[in-house]
């Protein structure tokens, strides 16, 4: 689909789902990095950088008759957002020592799919791209689709899994894997050793707490593996007590916390 073509179907359902009824404010999680609305990169839909998403959307939508706010973040934030918005307070308090404190702080979230993400809530101030981050120093790892050398998502993302098991399909290896075989099994353990790598960094930088998986390859994660990989990346005690948890309905998830913020976004306005 045409960059365009992508503004006007997303008008077009908001529109369906509204029914006549006004529209105060648009919540819109989409992938890669923005900028008040402006697709600045997106690794995995390279055909919208440079889309002026936002401001598009929101003259598609006076056009109209709807003068709404549109707020436009980043997919994985907007899970991370949903996280916060959806997950009962009383669950919040059981971590140990700084990470407890963290946690009421900071909302992280893995996104496994096609492309991986790292979210964020609250939104980082600047942007970045958690799936992009390094965590090989082998030249031969180049399967990211952002031409990147060493990254995240060349390991992990389900593209490059394709590109690297051309005989196989990705639910295909995890089944291999558990069957035994070789191959598959020291991928598996690769896959693994990334996410907790790029876990690790993301502590080193932000301080421990929870961590929540989600999407399609979320049901591959071993918790325990990528547990113990954890724990021997990270050693200073005032940076452990890190926790992962798998979270089911990410794309319902998410929608809450695109529209929170949006609404949110549109108060401070």
């Amino acid at each position: 689909m045409h960059a365009d073509q992508i503004t006007e179907q997303i008008g077009e359902e908001i529109l369906a789902v509204a029914g006549g009824e006004p529209i105060r404010a648009v919540g819109l999680g989409f992938p890669g990095i923005n900028r008040a609305g402006l697709i600045e990169e997106s690794p995995n839909l390279t055909h919208t950088k440079g889309l002026n998403l936002g401001p598009d959307l929101a003259k598609l939508l006076a056009t109209r008759g709807s003068e709404a706010f549109v707020h436009v973040m980043n997919d994985a934030d907007a899970l991370a957002a949903g996280i916060f918005f959806t997950i009962p307070r009383s669950q919040t308090g059981r971590l140990p020592g700084a990470a407890t404190t963290q946690l009421t702080k900071l909302i992280r979230v893995w996104f496994l799919g096609r492309g991986i993400g790292l979210g964020h809530y609250p939104e980082p101030n600047d942007f970045g791209e958690g799936g992009h981050m390094t965590v090989t120093l082998d030249p031969k790892e180049n399967l990211c689709g952002c031409g990147g050398v060493g990254h995240l998502e060349g390991i992990m993302g389900e593209r490059a899994m394709r590109r690297r098991f051309l005989d196989l399909e990705p639910d295909e290896v995890f089944v291999a894997a558990a069957s035994g075989d070789e191959r598959c099994a020291a991928f598996v353990t690769m896959w693994h050793r990334a996410l907790a790598a790029a876990t690790a960094a993301a502590i080193h930088l932000d301080g421990p707490g929870r961590f929540f998986i989600s999407g399609p390859n979320a049901r591959h994660v071993q918790i325990p593996l990528v547990d113990r990989l954890l724990h021997t990346m990270v050693k200073m005690s005032t940076l452990q007590g890190s926790k992962f948890e798998i979270v089911a309905g990410g794309d319902e998830i998410a929608l809450i916390g695109a529209a929170q913020r949006a609404v949110q976004a549109h108060q401070l306005t």
